[in-house]
């Protein structure tokens, strides 16, 4: 249908933003204004505004890189069938899938082959976080690869893991350099939150996602829910370009269908006239994957616990129990 693989200075021109969205209704039907109704989105400013930490958008402007929000869903990270540990690549220094629990789990898109993604990254973001909170020097340079790569980092809170911050970039940011900005990005500079505490250290859930297989397709529909993550441009009612992004997992755990979520997608990024089927053939949608990993605080603490030193931290673990 019309695809392009989106390579090199191409893919460096797409914004970059923040993940979420309070919960959505899907009242109505999508023709008629899409998920949420009429005016329930944010206009394009870097975050999106609902409660599940679903989607975004994100103005262009030209020559300049724009975070992003892309992510979402009250569920953590999501599975598929093809999921499981043993898809985990060998982490370096020190890390790997042995004994990791459930949570601590790849996100979609990850499948047989080697993932890039690791448990180290997740703990690498703990680590960054706990040093700026805590005023000890930042951790030193990680082990595990430092090739660059779009790439966002998400925190959830709680048992039933409420979006507490989404932030990344559709620009290729080597992941040492990328990972430590954006893990304190979208901890402390969400607008839609108030920045992180140290109190809430011990309920924090760390994602971190790898964007990869930009192409873009002729056909706005020409995705798969559950395994490509979209990017829509279109010009709004004043004729200004907008953008707006879900990550894989989004449409999913909404339960949402490929018009649903394009509509939820174009509320998102501000758009407020009626959708028509006439309008959303004018969308120019890029589909891409991810590689995702998730890790919860006290994971990364027994992590911290059995590797000490490992990963280049040079201040000494507190207490346990200042977690429990």
């Amino acid at each position: 249908m019309g695809r392009k693989r989106c390579v090199g200075a191409d893919c460096s021109k797409m914004a970059a933003g923040c993940c979420g969205v309070k919960k959505q209704k899907l009242s109505g039907s999508p023709g008629a204004g899409g998920p949420g109704g009429a005016g329930s989105g944010v206009a394009g400013t870097g975050h999106c505004g609902s409660e599940l930490g679903i989607g975004s958008s994100s103005t262009v402007v030209a020559g300049n890189v724009n975070r992003v929000n892309g992510l979402g869903g009250p569920g953590g990270s999501s599975s598929s069938s093809s999921n499981n540990t043993n898809a985990l690549s060998p982490a370096p220094g020190g890390y790997n899938s042995t004994g990791l629990s459930p949570t601590l789990s790849p996100g979609p898109g990850s499948g047989a082959r080697k993932m890039v993604v690791s448990a180290e990254m997740c703990c690498f973001c703990f680590d960054v976080l706990y040093c700026h909170l805590y005023g000890y020097q930042p951790p030193r340079t990680p082990r595990f690869t430092n090739d660059p790569y779009p790439l966002f980092v998400t925190w959830k809170i709680g048992r039933d893991k409420r979006l507490r911050g989404c932030i990344g970039t559709f620009s290729a940011m080597n992941l040492h350099s990328g990972l430590r900005e954006y893990t304190l990005t979208s901890a402390l500079k969400d607008s839609r939150f108030p920045p992180m505490t140290r109190d809430e250290l011990p309920r924090l859930f760390c994602s971190v996602s790898l964007l990869t297989n930009f192409e873009d397709v002729g056909d706005y529909l020409d995705w798969e829910v559950g395994v490509h993550g979209i990017r829509i441009e279109f010009f709004n009612e004043k004729g200004s370009k907008r953008t707006a992004t879900y990550l894989p997992e989004v449409a999913k755990e909404q339960g949402w269908d490929h018009i649903q979520t394009i509509d939820s997608l174009l509320r998102k990024g501000g758009y407020k006239a009626p959708i028509t089927n006439d309008f959303r053939k004018t969308i120019k949608l890029t589909r891409y994957r991810s590689e995702k990993m998730t890790m919860s605080y006290a994971e990364y603490i027994a992590h911290r616990q059995h590797h000490h030193y490992q990963n280049g931290i040079g201040h000494p673990l507190p207490p346990y129990n200042h977690y429990s």
